[in-house]
């Protein structure tokens, strides 16, 4: 991670946004010989996540560049029981200027914008609205969220309405048991009626990975999810007491890799929950250069699910324009 993937000197910066670059991912059979010879072993994968944080260092101005291009890879979220209108079209005010403008200009990054801005069905409406002309997709969960308990049918219905509304992208939750009793045909089925349900909106598949176990049920449960047409795997809804977390993240992005090696299809990766330091922002990033390449670090392929994030990289980045801290109520979000 030595070198910066934007400068920070330019005059005009293009902002970077979703927009599809890859075939998408359409799925193929299920092989269950191939899932059921997946392993993870888990002493190695914590050994090896245990060393990132002290594997790479940026600074000065290779980190502002890195933490502008983390913040092109935000989806910005609000997923709270008091959502209202308001709240939600402050916060894509926010995704539409994410850092204050005088920063950005100094940075040479006018124009920056996060990935996406992520809301309930509910609110879908009043976010396209909000996000009119500025080219950020709306992002709805769906299908019973966080729990996925909801009955199938209304699941099914529910992605319907979201695509109805707007929603260019869904992210959706599994049904944690038939991960926990190993009923991959059953997770297959599920996963196909549900990306075929989203038509041309990309579906992310919610593995919940703090609820699933084990790191081995957590590359199975990638691989299906790919094999059964899921555009992105995610993390977690950031509701389960574990979220993100880097053996997690080693486990599904090597389950990327061997899926788009054996395919030659990349499917993205969302980390969500649980990451709210710039710092850890870095350290996700230099996992995904090492491991995939740089081809993933576009917002297309890779997702930072979070809000608060954004909050401490707007501190940062000010500091390196102007050499103070400031309070993080400066850089409220919503």
């Amino acid at each position: 991670m030595q070198e910066a993937p934007l400068q920070t000197t330019h005059s005009t910066t293009l902002h970077q946004l979703p927009q599809v670059q890859e075939q998408r991912n359409d799925g193929m059979p299920l092989d269950l010989d191939w899932v059921m010879a997946v392993q993870a072993n888990t002493s190695a994968i914590e050994r090896r996540a245990a060393t990132l944080p002290s594997r790479r260092s940026v600074k000065k101005d290779y980190q502002a560049a890195w933490l502008c291009k983390a913040i092109s890879l935000i989806d910005l979220t609000t997923l709270s029981g008091d959502d209202s209108e308001g709240r939600v079209r402050r916060l894509c005010a926010k995704a539409r200027q994410p850092v204050r403008a005088d920063i950005l200009e100094n940075l040479g990054m006018t124009g920056l914008t996060t990935g996406a801005v992520c809301v309930y069905h509910d609110m879908v409406e009043t976010a396209v609205d909000a996000l009119q002309g500025s080219g950020i997709p709306v992002a709805a969960v769906s299908t019973g969220f966080p729990a996925g308990l909801s009955p199938f049918h209304l699941r099914i219905a529910e992605i319907g309405e979201s695509v109805k509304a707007g929603a260019e992208e869904i992210d959706i939750v599994i049904s944690r048991r038939h991960v926990l009793t190993g009923n991959w045909q059953a997770l297959y089925d599920e996963m196909k009626e549900m990306r075929a349900a989203c038509g041309d909106a990309h579906v992310k598949a919610i593995l919940a990975t703090g609820e699933l176990g084990t790191l081995r049920n957590v590359a199975r449960a990638s691989l299906v999810c790919m094999m059964a047409g899921a555009d992105f795997i995610k993390t977690s809804t950031g509701k389960e007491p574990v979220n993100a977390t880097l053996p997690v993240t080693l486990t599904m992005i090597r389950a990327i890799r061997d899926y788009q090696e054996r395919t030659g299809i990349k499917v993205g990766y969302k980390p969500a929950g649980g990451i709210s330091k710039a710092k850890d922002a870095l350290v996700y990033l230099s996992m995904i250069k090492d491991e995939l390449g740089d081809r993933w670090l576009q917002p297309d392929l890779f997702r930072f699910g979070a809000s608060s994030l954004l909050g401490d990289i707007e501190r940062q980045l000010e500091h390196h324009v102007t050499g103070a801290y400031s309070a993080s109520w400066r850089h409220a979000i919503g």
